[in-house]
């Protein structure tokens, strides 16, 4: 699942995927939700300290940025902490605002239903356990090693991607067919959207850097269906 806490390695990644699930989550709802939703984007955008896990602005402020009264923000900070969006991480006092945390596993099981309308990747991205993370599909037998009759750069580096990992080339990357190059640009085919999306999210580092090896001039591998 998507990290709780956007903060190291990949973080700005992870910020924006939490925005893009917020913002097609409220595009599928009316316009009062809608309102509402942007509003705590922006606020979340303009004001959200990620690397101490908190949002700590006054009533005032939060006015002033949604264009609206202290009343109205009341109500609605009282209705994102209702619905789990927001909790409080510490009571606000005399001279001190109150502090809030964003409750993003309630906004990740809110918005996942809008996770599809946003692609594949997107999906698969927010409901993996981790995006580094690439998990080889059981494989019967000896795995074929490619046939590099061809000698396209695409055979030479499906070589040296079986060689890395037998696992993986078998079950992710085998598959993959070549369609063309044009410039540093290579194309492959994959045989459905799902398998384009999982080679694209866990495995494009590895396939660019085994084409790259085999030759310098490609810069792209861009995978189709």
């Amino acid at each position: 699942m998507f990290s709780t806490k956007p903060v190291g390695r990949g973080a700005s990644a992870r910020k924006y995927d939490l925005l893009t699930a917020l913002g097609a989550f409220a595009l599928a709802q009316g316009k009062h939700d809608q309102r509402r939703v942007l509003r705590l984007m922006t606020l979340i955008t303009a004001r959200y300290n990620w690397s101490r896990d908190e949002l700590a602005v006054g009533q005032r402020e939060i006015a002033r940025l949604w264009s609206v009264d202290e009343r109205t923000v009341k109500r609605e900070m009282a209705l994102l902490r209702a619905r789990a969006w927001l909790t409080v991480k510490r009571q606000g006092a005399r001279g001190r605002v109150t502090e809030y945390r964003l409750g993003i596993d309630r906004i990740l099981g809110d918005t996942s239903a809008q996770w599809p309308c946003v692609g594949p990747d997107f999906e698969l991205r927010m409901a993996g356990d981790d995006v580094e993370k690439v998990v080889p599909l059981p494989v019967r037998g000896t795995v074929q090693a490619p046939d590099l009759t061809t000698g396209t750069e695409w055979a030479l580096a499906q070589a040296v991607l079986h060689a890395e990992d037998t696992g993986t080339y078998a079950s992710w990357l085998a598959a993959l067919q070549r369609v063309e190059r044009a410039g540093g640009r290579l194309t492959l085919r994959a045989p459905s959207r799902f398998h384009a999306a999982y080679v694209q999210t866990h495995l494009a580092g590895r396939v660019l850097a085994a084409c790259r090896e085999v030759d310098a001039d490609v810069s792209e591998v861009r995978i189709v269906t």
